[in-house]
């Protein structure tokens, strides 16, 4: 198949998908929604990571929680919460997420908590706020554990928020208008307990609802993503 000159997305998903192994072939076996695909029929996954620092090729994965968002229904139905064990300690970050050790020795294998969630992406668009920590931190535990790096289209509620907040060329956002919270605070949206993977995620779903409706129109995945 040729891709288009233009579609990096694509042309990253065909290479990997060539030395992908397991769930992670399995995952690029599936096609995600074209561009002109419209934010009413798009099928997302909210996804929230925490971490032990900000640094993917130092600090590891601790959990991860998602939810499905269909169009403009979220679908409470197929969220998940998962912790992830292996990590010696979770050290400093522990102050943030509040996640101890012992909860950390209980949770699933890498592995597994992985295959959970490409099997949760397939055919979806990522949805996240300030997605590159996402998409980072997955691409860099699927080539340790599945040989190739994940490669996903992917809507960042943060841009977004952006766009909104600061329309005009020499607009510009103050950096705490970005922020998941204080986003959400514009449209009313209750303030949940911040840094619960499973939370942040449902925050994000509600929150990009919330700016679809105001940017009006009829978005598609093209206008919606970076």
């Amino acid at each position: 198949m040729r891709l288009p000159f233009g579609d990096p997305v694509g042309r990253g998903r065909d290479k990997a998908a060539r030395s992908a192994r397991g769930p992670l072939a399995d995952y690029y076996a599936v096609p995600v929604p074209g561009p002109a695909t419209p934010a009413s029929e798009l099928r997302l996954l909210a996804i929230d990571v925490e971490t032990t620092g900000l640094d993917p090729a130092r600090d590891v994965v601790l959990s991860i929680g998602f939810v499905p968002v269909d169009g403009r229904t979220i679908t409470l139905g197929g969220a998940r919460s998962m912790l992830l064990r292996g990590v010696a300690s979770v050290g400093q970050s522990a102050t943030i997420h509040h996640l101890t050790d012992d909860a950390v020795s209980a949770g699933l294998e890498r592995a597994e908590a992985l295959s959970v969630t490409l099997a949760a992406l397939a055919g979806r668009v990522l949805l996240a706020h300030h997605a590159p920590i996402e998409l980072q931190f997955l691409s860099r535990a699927c080539v340790e554990e599945f040989g190739a790096p994940f490669v996903s289209p992917a809507i960042d509620t943060m841009l977004l928020q952006n766009r909104i907040v600061a329309p005009g060329f020499d607009d510009e956002a103050r950096v705490d208008e970005l922020r998941l919270w204080n986003a959400r605070g514009r449209y009313g949206l209750p303030r949940y307990g911040a840094h619960a993977a499973a939370t942040d995620a449902l925050a994000c779903a509600e929150l990009y609802l919330a700016q679809v409706a105001e940017l009006g129109g009829t978005p598609t995945l093209k206008s919606l993503a970076p």
